[in-house]
């Protein structure tokens, strides 16, 4: 897992090829102005689902996990509270593993909490169980899906 400043993304574009077009994507588009729905990138490499939906308690938060993908978190409006799990540490599979979706849930609760406010992002890789979407109020973020 990685969370910094959106300022400072550049710092992680050699992690992945893709990487700085994602950051260039959250850097220069006017994501308020953006509806929610999946716009697509790259020829399919890099997708960004826009979300503006009310949050949910961590009680209601299930850990997610991906196998095909890695997930940039940026939040635009309101604060993100996004548990974190190693998935070697994930004992209770709430499910099976979804091939066509990617994700697998998990019952486990998170090690830690971290916060994505407004100009913050956090990056997920296929071993970080993660829990998004946690808040009081309403949340504005964009998440992009960047192919391995």
């Amino acid at each position: 897992m990685v969370i910094d400043l959106l300022d400072c993304a550049d710092t992680y574009a050699g992690l992945h090829p893709d990487f700085a077009l994602a950051f260039s994507f959250l850097r220069t588009c006017d994501c308020s102005r953006l509806g929610e729905g999946k716009i697509e990138m790259a020829h399919g490499r890099l997708s960004a689902t826009v979300m503006h939906k009310p949050g949910r308690s961590r009680d209601e938060a299930l850990l997610e996990v991906h196998r095909k993908f890695i997930d940039i978190q940026c939040a635009f409006a309101g604060t993100d509270s996004i548990g974190w799990k190693p998935l070697s540490a994930c004992a209770k599979p709430a499910g099976e593993f979804d091939t066509e979706r990617d994700i697998q849930f998990f019952a486990d609760g998170p090690d830690e909490w971290v916060s994505v406010r407004p100009g913050m992002f956090a990056v997920f890789f296929p071993q970080d169980a993660h829990a998004p979407m946690v808040s009081e109020g309403m949340l504005h973020k964009v998440v992009i899906k960047v192919a391995l």
